[in-house]
């Protein structure tokens, strides 16, 4: 579909072979992040990120969301597969090149949202905003596998924390700011949404570009789905905070897509499940490396313990 092609990310260079990356195909990060069903929590990702009214205004006033307004999800996502799935050097060339976009994203506050007064700094440098956009998307990520996928139990939760701590870190966020396990982050969150968060109206306005983008990237019948599966998956605070109906129709479109999706994934072949950036990282470790001058080369594949044969 046209549309969609706009918003999913082209598949990625083959890269070095024999190259794990940060993480490696035994990786609980590979396991939750290879699905494409993730998608499904973009725009709650999203609009989870700019109830912050620093991020928002940041969002509003340095991203091309009247002309493009599936940008900032888009450039997100395609930073976030290649850091999760890429080998060395694509690790570096993604954050080398997200540094560089955020470099000149700064200003103040326009006028006071939440407890933040009008003028209040904001840069996307600022490593207390990296944590709570980091936290946003490992939040949604995990959310959105519960929901659509199998149950995700605390310890795989934990395990997908951990591993997502290195997506962290090459973002921005130094160690010390980290919350020590899935729960301490869940605890940091609520405690930014009762304190610090508000949806203001530059957070509306991202939130009306996001769920409802022109031209539309899903057909006519379909255009309310976004919007249900941001509701179904926000905090209640924030879902009521954005204005978006979660009365028993669109409870019920959100459980038959549930239950859809929980028998639908499974039966997917590879190529129409995951992600491309995971079948070319699967078999780039699968790769053996050129050995050194005079050692010749080898073309036969080396086996990758746990790595998945994509289809």
């Amino acid at each position: 579909m046209k549309g969609l092609d706009r918003f999913f990310p082209a598949a990625p260079a083959p890269g070095a072979a024999g190259d794990t990356g940060l993480f490696g195909p035994d990786s609980t990060a590979w396991r939750i992040a290879r699905e494409r069903l993730i998608v499904a929590g973009g725009p709650a990702a999203l609009l989870l990120q700019v109830a912050h009214p620093l991020v928002a205004e940041g969002v509003r006033a340095h991203s091309g969301f009247t002309d493009d307004p599936l940008q900032r999800l888009r450039g997100t996502l395609d930073a976030v597969l290649t850091v999760t799935f890429g080998d060395r050097g694509q690790v570096r060339a993604a954050a080398g090149y997200v540094a560089r976009r955020h470099r000149p994203v700064r200003g103040t506050l326009p006028a006071a949202g939440g407890p933040l007064p009008a003028g209040t700094p904001y840069s996307a440098t600022d490593p207390g905003l990296a944590l709570w956009v980091f936290s946003t998307l490992v939040r949604t990520a995990l959310e959105v596998t519960e929901a659509f996928h199998r149950p995700v139990l605390a310890g795989e939760r934990d395990a997908y924390y951990r591993d997502m701590r290195q997506l962290a870190h090459v973002f921005g966020v130094p160690d010390r700011l980290l919350p020590d396990g899935y729960a301490a982050l869940e605890r940091y969150m609520d405690a930014q949404i009762r304190t610090t968060l508000q949806v203001g109206a530059a957070g509306q306005q991202i939130a009306r570009q996001v769920l409802a983008p022109q031209p539309p990237i899903v057909p006519w019948p379909l255009r309310g789905v976004p919007a249900i599966l941001a509701a179904g998956v926000l905090p209640p605070v924030l879902r009521d905070a954005y204005g978006l109906p979660w009365r028993r129709r669109e409870r019920a479109v959100f459980a038959v897509a549930r239950r859809v999706a929980r028998i639908a994934v499974p039966l997917l072949p590879g190529g129409v499940r995951y992600w491309p950036h995971y079948r070319v990282a699967a078999a780039r470790v699968r790769r053996a490396p050129a050995t050194g001058p005079g050692g010749g080369s080898s073309s036969s594949p080396t086996p990758a313990a746990g790595a998945e044969e994509p289809s």
